[in-house]
């Protein structure tokens, strides 16, 4: 069986045809003709009793059913399930107690604020119930994201019936009418404990308290770009989908070109379209409904096919299809009697918002389909009730319905173990782009079974990264005989930076490396921010992501990119994730070929944490040897020159800014005035913790002390973002302003040389000295000549300080 049923059932067959195909198989099985008879809101269409027919027979021919009679058996437990599951939906948003008795509420019983995102949940019940049952009837487990994580209530609902929930969750909230109830009241609750922490477990998005979450789903959009790339080969992963979300990003439009069975496992992406956003309808709505997506999706390679959406047993069909259609599509490649793309199955699931609940298809049914509150509005009660009395199972029926339904086991994941070999160490100029570049080679050599994903906006050989493309190529469908390409290439390239870097952070069992222009790489934050948030939610209920540390290495920096004026220069990625929590995002300033080489080992030595090492791709002298480079990654900074007790202190963070400062010392030095160079690699280590986990990842307080002593008397600060934003964070060093300067990115530039943008932005080593004198009570002449200090002044030739470029 493939999926020509589908394409026929949705769309070349008559209604009249299949119709009469469905009352013929009633006929002949009785077991059939009982389920296909529904019950409460879910009917079975003619078209889900043809699939359910042929998965039945198919399944008895593998020997995964004893009979038919079993599997529509089954199918009854599912409608059951499914039903009760939405009536849990409905009474988390609005309830604060059950009775497992089906009998109506009081007003007090309700929620005087209720909350939840309820049409959407409502539609995911029947979808992530036809999951399961899948689970049940292959005895196989599969993953699975919702890009919609604010409809987890579906999932925290269906999990907390058939006992697949985390094992402190069915503790707490055992199957009985107090058990639920207190379930029910918890979901939307706000209320902290006394630690100041969210005392409850039950979120509005998909948090690490939802079993098997991968992803919180906050951002809409970002689940279609990752899920071609996730499952490694023998997982299935099963992606649920919004049409408010497609709408979003259209990276998702790429899945059939990346996909590749070679090194990626069964993906089942399932569209569930139910035409409305929070206030008006879809963009699929609006151009056509789902037969203008159908089109849409065949013109970018996919396989699409309509189901619906109403009904559990068509999302079981047609996830156990979709698998077995691009099963046959791999296998026909590997037998070269095919070639990729392959034709990617992608299933639309046609239904409306807040299907089985009054209220549904209406802007309210977003979030409160009833429009009022039962406990004030007796009109708003009374159709809770109509709603709840036609979802209702008693529960012996539905607990009996899921002990049948019983789920495989999970099967443990392994923890990801990767050799971080000793970088070949330099003592000549080098870039450090290029440095990295051999580094990473040498490190997938001694790491085989990890897979590779490396995120390419554009332009990877310019940014040094030569040996990497060549040996890793991108990711094509006909490559180039003179091109850098292959069909299982391992770079993914596309002009669109949430979608490369997607690729990389759904490649979580593998070893990943980013590359991108620092102005554009702040595109990728949204992506990055949810991957942040879900790890340190992980970490903080004490089980730490298992994915290897993630390094977006952002090159072409400000200050060595002045052919495209101001558009290529800017350092906000940096410092957005610098506020960030300081140990899941750490933002680094390699100075060299060595410390770019130390950090890249390092990050790759950390688990879930994401890393920004801001690199420059411009020819640099060896600063530090490579046990420096490994004690600099180690502390946090080092000392350069000089005694760190001296009265005087310039501190460079930036490659860049790091020569400037040399060039300072350098006039310092001539005029014999005391002072220490101290390079301060990673700022978010000298802040003020703002948590214990924080606190854990601070620079070591004898470092503090032995580089930034209290008897240093004038510091500054050379940087190579906004100076106001290092000042914030690494707030220890900021001796206040009589004491302590700080220069940096002012936002200034344009088309000029690396030397003018430093002038533009007063940060050359004269601007250094100046601000230095001025801190000191001394005239700026007296390290700077007459001219220089004019041209700082802003009264003379700004290349007295710099020198020009041809």
């Amino acid at each position: 069986m493939t999926l020509n049923l589908y394409h026929q059932t949705s769309f070349s067959l008559s209604p009249d045809y299949i119709a009469d195909e469905a009352q013929q198989l009633r006929q002949q099985s009785p077991e059939l003709a009982r389920w296909a008879m529904g019950g409460g809101v879910i009917v079975h269409q003619p078209a889900t009793q043809i699939q359910a027919h042929l998965m039945a027979e198919s399944l008895l021919q593998k020997g995964l059913i004893p009979d038919t009679r079993y599997f529509f058996q089954r199918l009854q437990d599912l409608d059951c399930l499914t039903q009760q599951a939405m009536w849990l939906v409905v009474h988390m948003t609005y309830a604060n107690r059950v009775y497992l008795d089906g009998r109506d509420l009081p007003p007090d019983a309700f929620k005087s604020q209720p909350r939840g995102h309820t049409g959407g949940a409502l539609n995911m019940v029947p979808a992530y119930a036809g999951l399961l049952a899948l689970n049940h009837f292959t005895r196989t487990q599969r993953d699975w994201i919702m890009g919609q994580g604010h409809c987890v209530a579906a999932i925290d609902a269906l999990q907390l019936l058939t006992g697949t929930a985390s094992p402190e969750r069915r503790q707490q909230y055992p199957l009985t009418e107090d058990g639920i109830s207190r379930f029910v009241a918890a979901a939307g609750n706000h209320r902290i404990d006394v630690g100041g922490v969210r005392a409850g477990t039950l979120s509005a998005h998909v948090n690490v308290h939802t079993a098997g979450a991968r992803l919180e789903g906050g951002y809409l959009g970002f689940a279609g770009m990752q899920y071609a790339h996730m499952p490694l080969p023998g997982e299935r992963l099963v992606a649920f989908l919004s049409d408010g979300a497609f709408e979003e990003q259209r990276g998702t439009d790429w899945a059939a070109r990346w996909w590749r069975g070679e090194d990626t496992g069964l993906v089942s992406p399932v569209m569930i379209a139910n035409g409305r956003r929070i206030d008006q309808r879809t963009t699929i709505a609006q151009q056509g409904g789902c037969s203008w997506f159908v089109s849409h999706l065949r013109n970018q390679g996919f396989a699409p096919f309509v189901i619906d959406g109403r009904d559990p047993a068509a999302f079981l069909c047609a996830l156990y299809y979709m698998e077995i259609q691009l099963q046959q599509a791999y296998d026909r490649i590997r037998a070269g009697d095919a070639r990729y793309p392959v034709a990617l199955p992608y299933c639309i699931a046609e239904t409306v918002k807040g299907f089985g609940f009054p209220g549904a298809g209406t802007d309210a049914s977003y979030s409160l389909p009833l429009g009022a509150q039962p406990q004030r509005n007796p009109e708003a009660l009374a159709f809770f009730h109509q709603g709840a009395r036609a979802l209702f199972h008693p529960q012996p029926q539905w607990q009996q319905a899921a002990e049948r339904l019983q789920q495989p086991k999970r099967k443990l994941t392994p923890l990801l173990a990767v050799n971080c070999p000793e970088p070949d160490w330099t003592d000549r100029r080098e870039s450090p782009m290029t440095a990295l570049d051999r580094y990473f080679i040498e490190l997938t050599e001694v790491n085989p079974r990890l897979r590779v994903r490396i995120g390419n906006p554009d332009e990877l050989r310019s940014n040094g990264m030569s040996q990497t493309l060549d040996q890793f190529r991108h990711r094509v469908t006909s490559p180039e005989i003179s091109a850098a390409e292959a069909v299982d290439g391992c770079v993914i390239t596309a002009l669109n930076e949430e979608a490369v870097i997607s690729a990389c952070l759904a490649n979580q069992a593998g070893i990943n490396l980013v590359v991108a222009y620092e102005a554009f790489s702040i595109k990728m934050l949204c992506a990055l921010r949810q991957t942040i948030i879900f790890s340190r939610q992980q970490k903080e209920t004490g089980d730490t992501a298992g994915w290897l540390g993630f390094p977006v290495i952002t090159t072409s920096l400000i200050w060595e990119n002045g052919n495209n004026d101001q558009s290529h220069q800017d350092s906000s990625l940096s410092e957005s994730l610098m506020i960030k929590m300081a140990d899941m995002a750490r933002v680094v300033f390699p100075a060299d070929a060595n410390s770019a080489m130390a950090c890249l080992r390092a990050c790759y030595g950390d688990l879930g944490v994401v890393w920004n090492p801001v690199v420059p791709r411009s020819v640099l002298p060896a600063v530090f040897t490579g046990q420096q480079a490994a004690q600099l990654v180690q502390d946090g900074a080092i000392c350069v020159r000089g005694h760190c007790g001296a009265e005087i202190q310039l501190v460079a963070c930036g490659a860049v800014q790091l020569q400037q400062v040399l060039k300072a010392s350098d006039r310092l030095k001539q005029q014999r005035v005391a002072h220490s160079v101290v390079y301060l690699l990673e700022p978010a280590r000298f802040r003020q913790p703002r948590d214990r986990w924080e606190a854990a990842v601070m620079a070591d307080e004898s470092v503090i002390q032995a580089l930034f002593p209290q008897r240093v008397q004038y510091r500054v600060i050379l940087a190579h973002c906004r100076a106001e934003l290092l000042l914030a964070t690494c707030r220890r060093l900021d001796k206040g302003p009589e004491h302590c300067r700080a220069l940096g990115y002012i936002n200034r530039g344009g088309s000029l040389g690396p030397e003018e943008l430093l002038f533009v932005n007063r940060s050359t080593w004269a601007h250094v000295l100046a601000e230095l004198a001025q801190l000191c009570g001394q005239q700026p002449t007296l390290w700077l000549t007459a001219e220089e200090w004019a041209a700082v002044d802003g009264r003379g030739d700004p290349y007295h300080v710099i020198r020009a470029l041809d």
